[in-house]
């Protein structure tokens, strides 16, 4: 039985191939193609659909030569590991901005090409696999010379997510990532539902700490998924703060666990120490 090709997926038509791009993007020490697909997908796409710029003598950055053009499908590619490369976007080109020069400044989305995503392959992006050798330091490839290179080699069940769970040590998450994981990520789900816990929670923005716990349905999950839905988690001590605030500037950390059968009275005891500890009393967001 013969490999299965990343045509044999997308099935674009012969005549098709000589407008099809195929855009690398690599996940190095400089550029992290992977965990921006999981952090900023909006910044992935600008670098996806970005052409090469240029200093003049004059000191003024200029647009090179055009790597796209209207009317092309772009095949984006997020660099694995072990020559693997996850398909995260397959868009028409639906307009070439002609800009000619660049103010310096942070590119804003789709700032040289507008585009839109290919519906019909939709349900293949962050979840399709193919196996290529990328050998040289193009960034795009022609589909029509190259297509047939390209090795299916895993279609996953879900979104590619390899954010597993750190271990309780070692959690220390803003709460926007912490929204995704509980949503989406069978690991943290599995883990912070089996312990009870005390835990922490800082604001960035100015130091002040609160020390919470957690021995109720599904446990540390419960708890804190209690302020993934209401923000301030129910206490009084956060409601007066804006929503955005806490999305912003709220981090979540484990203090101790304790296993499933634990007396919540110890918890509870552990908990009110904790306060004493760092003094959040005093200096947080804890007032009893």
């Amino acid at each position: 039985m013969g490999d299965i090709l990343l045509n044999d997926i997308l099935r674009i038509k012969e005549e098709d191939l000589d407008k099809v791009a195929i855009r690398f993007n690599l996940s190095n020490k400089s550029y992290d193609a992977l965990k921006l697909y999981q952090d900023n997908k909006d910044v992935l796409l600008v670098n996806n659909f970005h052409n090469v710029l240029k200093t003049e003598k004059d000191g003024k950055v200029k647009r090179g030569r055009k790597y796209l053009k209207k009317g092309e499908i772009v095949i984006g590619l997020a660099e694995m590991k072990n020559n693997s490369w996850l398909l995260f976007d397959i868009s028409k080109i639906t307009e070439d901005y002609d800009k000619t020069t660049y103010d310096g400044t942070s590119p804003k989305l789709y700032y040289f090409y507008k585009h839109e995503p290919l519906s019909e392959y939709e349900k293949y992006f962050g979840r399709l696999i193919v196996e290529y050798h990328k050998g040289f330091q193009y960034a795009i490839l022609r589909g029509k010379d190259r297509i047939n290179d390209f090795h299916v080699k895993e279609i996953l069940p879900e979104k590619y997510n390899n954010d597993d769970f750190p271990g309780y040590d070692k959690v220390n998450i803003q709460w926007k990532k912490l929204k995704r994981k509980i949503d989406n990520n069978k690991s943290w789900q599995t883990a912070l539902e089996n312990q009870k816990g005390v835990y922490l929670i800082t604001d960035d923005s100015n130091g002040k700490m609160y020390v919470g716990s957690a021995y109720g349905d599904k446990m540390i999950l419960g708890r804190w998924k209690t302020y993934i839905n209401t923000r301030d988690g129910g206490n009084k001590e956060l409601i007066e703060l804006d929503r955005e605030h806490i999305e912003q500037h709220f981090w979540f950390s484990i203090l101790e666990i304790f296993k499933s059968t634990t007396d919540d009275v110890t918890i509870r005891d552990r908990e009110n120490w904790w306060k004493q500890v760092l003094r959040t009393r005093d200096f947080g967001y804890n007032k009893n």
